[in-house]
């Protein structure tokens, strides 16, 4: 079989995590079908990709299109007009990647991004079934639902890493495709407790701490929902109370206007909060499992619903002791106070959470053993690309 593979980004997220470890396990298990992956730019993902023997295409993005999103956006003029002045360099696109995609000769296009979804449905060759791998809730934004339920008529399937992703995919497309839940699953083999630790104070250009002193880490993309605001200030109701060393771990990696802050934004957050002490921005690291290995406490302090949520998942892999938000998608896997700590998105709740994880070490080695035993599973790779395999050859039409 011959699948081509569809990334609005270049840089590492994770759904663009989720999309190489499902390359690793397509390749282990199917070595004879021929593995594409078309991106906009150079980065860590085709980098990635060529290292597990995947061809990659590289078709730049107009600068309209790369900035074109509706995270954050209503229904107005100023979207309208941000839509209208990107139809031509969107349609533009979408005949080049068509040529792209003849070139192929694809069984099957899987899609990993809204806006690829979009697109997949214009370039796909006639009679080529079009898969969109769900990471999002589409539900909540406001012009993707309505034109991906406009467009589903030419998804033939889709893939969605949570039950809750799922629900609401059902949702906007009122059972019009089929929608299968295939939950996320890691290199438990990568993020595992086995491994050289990253030192993280170097990295962060902080004098080196004692043992004694707690090591807590939010690992995640520079979006706006992160929770960056939530964690600094946890921090500061933290820090009347205990020692504690902070990091700050992960870079931008999005070009959609107004979609995330930056590192200088945070830089900020911590001088106004007086945590110049207490906290270390470490930027985007290529080793997150070193990174985690380092750390006694990973956080994850997303402000919205969580499609997945894939470092808790990796977090608990490496048999750390993870504080995660209620609303996110692998929260469904987890028993709170055995596998991890679950809390609200608020600066109240996630100040209680860290200062019981942070003053009971006990608890902190329980909650990492359970941790990696519920990884192993629920989380593996291996079952995520098992059942993503199995749903290509029904699409696809090719027998087992």
């Amino acid at each position: 079989m011959r699948l081509a593979y569809l990334s609005a980004s270049s840089g590492l997220g994770g759904a663009e995590r989720c999309l190489v470890d499902l390359l690793a396990v397509v390749r282990q298990f199917e070595p004879s079908w021929c593995l594409h992956v078309i991106v906009p730019s150079e980065g860590p993902l085709p980098v990635a990709a060529r290292n597990l023997g995947v061809d990659v295409a590289v078709l730049p993005f107009p600068a309209s299109l790369a900035r074109l999103g509706d995270a954050r956006a209503r229904i107005g003029l100023p979207l309208a007009r941000r839509l209208t002045l990107a139809a031509v360099r969107v349609a533009s696109y979408a005949r080049t990647l068509a040529r792209c995609l003849e070139d192929i000769r694809p069984d099957l296009v899987h899609s990993n991004a809204i806006k690829t979804h979009v697109l997949s449905t214009a370039a796909a060759p006639r009679g080529v079934p079009v898969l969109w791998h769900l990471h999002d809730y589409i539900g909540a934004r406001s012009v993707s639902r309505v034109l991906l339920r406009l467009l589903s008529r030419r998804c033939a399937a889709a893939l969605a890493n949570s039950s809750a992703v799922a629900a609401d995919a059902e949702r906007v497309f009122g059972g019009g495709i089929p929608v299968h839940c295939v939950p996320n699953g890691i290199d438990l083999d990568e993020f595992s407790p086995a491994g050289v630790p990253l030192d993280l104070d170097a990295v962060c250009g902080l004098p080196p701490v004692g043992a004694e002193v707690v090591r807590i880490g939010l690992i995640a993309t520079m979006a706006f929902w992160k929770g960056h605001d939530v964690f600094l200030h946890a921090l500061r109701s933290l820090a009347r109370h205990a020692t504690f060393r902070a990091y700050v771990i992960g870079g931008p990696l999005y070009h959609t206007a107004g979609s995330q802050v930056s590192l200088d934004d945070v830089r900020r957050m911590v001088a106004e909060l007086g945590l110049d002490r207490h906290v270390g921005l470490a930027g985007f690291v290529e080793r997150p499992a070193a990174a985690m290995r380092a750390l006694d406490v990973v956080v994850h302090a997303s402000t919205r619903p969580e499609p997945f949520g894939l470092v808790i998942a990796e977090a608990m892999g490496c048999g750390r002791a993870v504080i995660a938000s209620r609303r996110s998608g692998v929260a469904e896997f987890l028993r709170d106070g055995e596998d991890a700590i679950l809390c609200e998105s608020n600066v109240e709740d996630l100040t209680r959470a860290l200062r019981t994880a942070v003053g009971d070490r006990g608890l902190r080695a329980r909650l990492g053993a359970h941790a990696r035993v519920t990884a192993l599973k629920y989380f593996d790779r291996e079952r995520m690309g098992g059942d993503a395999i199995s749903v290509y050859r029904d699409v696809a039409g090719v027998d087992r």
